[in-house]
């Protein structure tokens, strides 16, 4: 918590043993662990009261979802573009290429000359 090592809490028991006495050193250190205890407690509670009431879960919660759609986006770029980069290319670009209807869709024009024409024979 306050990155002290063995040798700093060494000298903080040395100091309290010579300035508060062996006889009330273990009462010392017991009321000293039960403030730290009661601290902690209260912080904890304090936090969850207020993720509670800012809905810090709701928050998590979705930014783990946006996370996890943007991961499948990039998975499925990367899918298509392994299978046709160049389809893959036209995609990202906003361009569908057309769809070509089958033959038998597109009718022969009509025109009014071949309606109204006449053979030779026709005409004696």
């Amino acid at each position: 918590m306050f990155d002290m090592g063995f040798f700093e809490l060494l000298l903080i028991a040395i100091v309290s043993l010579v300035v508060i006495g062996p006889e009330r050193l273990p009462e010392t250190v017991r009321t000293v662990s039960l403030w730290i205890g009661r601290l902690k407690r209260s912080l904890r509670e304090t936090r969850s009261e207020i993720e509670k009431q800012i809905g810090a879960d709701d928050i998590r919660r979705q930014l783990h979802n946006e996370d996890v759609m943007r991961n499948l986006e990039a998975t499925k770029r990367d899918i298509e573009q392994s299978i046709d980069p160049e389809r893959a290319h036209r995609i990202q670009q906003g361009y569908q290429a057309p769809v070509e209807a089958p033959d038998h869709a597109h009718p022969q024009p009509v025109t009014r000359d071949s309606e109204h024409a006449t053979t030779d024979s026709e005409k004696s």
